[in-house]
């Protein structure tokens, strides 16, 4: 962390952390191009794309429950084991996977008492994409213990060191839902033709191989922390607090990106049930480009806290520029994909006439802010590194709540559904503005009196 050449340490551990997320962003583009060919009796290709797409704010929360539990057990077993403390460490452990189990217990429930509600709240969606979205997310909330699972041992290992293990199992849980997708989507040999709740068959499957993969090797492999089923239902009240006393702020912060994503579904619903879909097939696509950097920010985090604990400017100075210059060329690449090939992009999710009218404007638009995206995300780090997230959580909520949302509503009404794709570029631009603010009061306050030792 101190001695390796900055460049070559960022990607050595930057690249399996991007790998890992690319891997995620590739599954969930297939996941929705597959469903955008399936059309049966009045469901179309679109609306079956169309329900899968808005099934994603409540996914997005059971995501958001999972890693924001997962970054409180984190937290608590990464100073144990800085301790020595093993049995602490194994606790916090045990702790984290039972409040997975009963995490999932409690959207089992909600799965069965909300889906259609949430549906019916969205917009005046079709009975055929209410029907098919609610059997999509029952599917997908009542066997949601393999994304619990998976999540948990996967933070258990990275805590102890075990990344090339986080990323099998990441791995092996894409890939087994991208090759199950097309077997339950279109019944392909002895596999029923189930359209969407295919979809949501094999991304339960994959959950699972993940979950099941993950527990294994960390009972193989990792000497550190020990977990039991015995110690699982032991769980501690005490323990339990400690956890959520850092998870719960972690869960509302990945939370923010659930309630823009329900506010925008409402305002382009509004214009039209395409402008929806369009959407849907952006978050999916703009996802290849943001994951990798979301995975480099990863790596960054802890060199930049290391080399400023071991009082090192330059080192810390060295990776902010190299992340920088590594996140606006990915970045870059993304707005040329954007605005030359939009048409193609949307060709991928099977886009009729009405979606290639809205949706290549749609990206050309939305394109522009990527690599202004890249700056933010990338010295928004240094927050982390510096023990100043709360500087991040700012920027998120001002982004996404007081900024893209508004101005999307305001836009909808002056300019109709064209105007709407302009507040994206309008919210990173202040993203940008309140990112570079923060960071010069972290530059001259902190960085600035770290006194370079060789």
């Amino acid at each position: 962390m101190g001695v390796i050449s900055v460049p070559r340490l960022l990607v050595s551990m930057a690249v399996p952390l991007m790998l890992s997320m690319l891997v995620q962003a590739c599954y969930n583009i297939v996941d929705s191009a597959y469903v955008s060919r399936f059309s049966e009796g009045a469901l179309s290709a679109q609306d079956a794309l169309t329900a899968v797409s808005a099934a994603f704010p409540v996914q997005s929360i059971m995501i958001a429950v999972s890693t924001g539990t997962g970054v409180g057990m984190n937290a608590m077993l990464s100073r144990a084991l800085g301790a020595k403390r093993f049995d602490e460490a194994s606790r916090a452990a045990n702790n984290g996977a039972f409040l997975g189990i009963c995490s999932a217990l409690v959207f089992v429930v909600l799965g069965f008492f909300i889906a259609r509600p949430f549906y019916y709240s969205q917009y005046p969606l079709s009975p055929a994409i209410v029907d098919s979205g609610v059997e999509y997310l029952t599917i997908v909330t009542s066997f949601s213990l393999g994304l619990f699972m998976q999540v948990t041992f996967e933070r258990i290992m990275q805590g102890t060191g075990m990344t090339m293990q986080t990323m099998l199992t990441q791995m092996a849980g894409a890939v087994t839902n991208i090759i199950l997708d097309p077997f339950f989507i279109f019944g392909i040999g002895p596999f029923p033709r189930m359209g969407v709740a295919g979809a949501a068959v094999a991304t339960v499957i994959g959950q699972h191989v993940a979950g099941v993969l993950g527990i294994v090797l960390n009972h193989r492999y990792n000497k550190e922390v020990r977990v039991s089923a015995r110690e699982v239902f032991h769980p501690s009240g005490r323990v339990i607090r400690r956890i959520y006393s850092v998870g719960i702020p972690s869960m509302v912060m990945a939370s923010i990106g659930s309630v823009m994503y329900y506010g925008m579904n409402r305002i382009l619903a509004s214009f039209d049930y395409a402008a929806s879909a369009v959407f849907g097939v952006y978050f999916k696509l703009q996802s290849f480009f943001f994951m990798p950097i979301f995975g480099m920010n990863n790596a960054i985090v802890p060199i930049m806290a290391y080399n400023y604990g071991a009082r090192k400017r330059s080192r810390m100075l060295q990776c902010l520029k190299t992340g920088l210059l590594l996140a606006v060329t990915i970045m870059g690449l993304g707005t040329l994909v954007f605005e030359s090939v939009p048409g193609v992009l949307l060709g991928l999710f099977n886009a009729d006439e009405v979606m290639l009218r809205i949706g290549v404007r749609a990206l050309r638009v939305i394109g522009i802010h990527f690599p202004v995206a890249a700056v933010c995300i990338v010295l928004g780090s240094t927050f982390q590194a510096l023990g100043k997230a709360t500087y991040s959580a700012v920027v998120s909520i001002a982004r996404q709540l007081v900024v893209l949302l508004p101005a999307a509503w305001i836009l909808s009404r002056l300019g109709g559904l064209e105007a709407i794709w302009w507040a994206f570029p309008m919210a990173e631009l202040m993203s940008l503005l309140m990112t570079t603010i923060f960071f010069r009061r972290i530059y001259r306050n902190i960085i600035s009196r770290v006194e370079d030792r060789i």
